[in-house]
């Protein structure tokens, strides 16, 4: 599937994409990150591709790097409240992390 979707809505940290019978939610942090597995997200209960990603332990943690939300189910309101709970918590990850960095 080509992900040169239409942008519906985008953030800092995220794009919600236009998928035909589907809204995507697109983790922007997660670029270049090779899908390994598409399969049901635990929190969102949507399907979701997901990669891995190692902690410098070198343990692997699959993380998700888009979701699909059926428009039959979700409307764009309900995806960008999702989406802008991601925004809320990579800007705090990232006000923690890198304090004299500002947008």
């Amino acid at each position: 599937m080509s992900l040169d979707l239409p942008v519906l809505k985008n953030g800092s940290f995220y794009y919600i994409k236009d998928g035909g019978a589907d809204f995507i939610l697109e983790d922007k942090t997660k670029r270049g990150l090779t899908v390994k597995d598409t399969s049901i997200d635990e929190k969102l209960n949507v399907k979701a591709d997901k990669g891995m990603i190692h902690d410098m332990d070198g343990i692997g943690h699959w993380v998700p790097i888009r979701w699909y939300f059926p428009k039959s189910l979700f409307d764009l309101k309900k995806i960008s409240e999702y989406a802008e709970v991601m925004e809320k918590k990579y800007i705090e990850l990232r006000e923690l992390t890198c304090p004299d960095d500002s947008d």
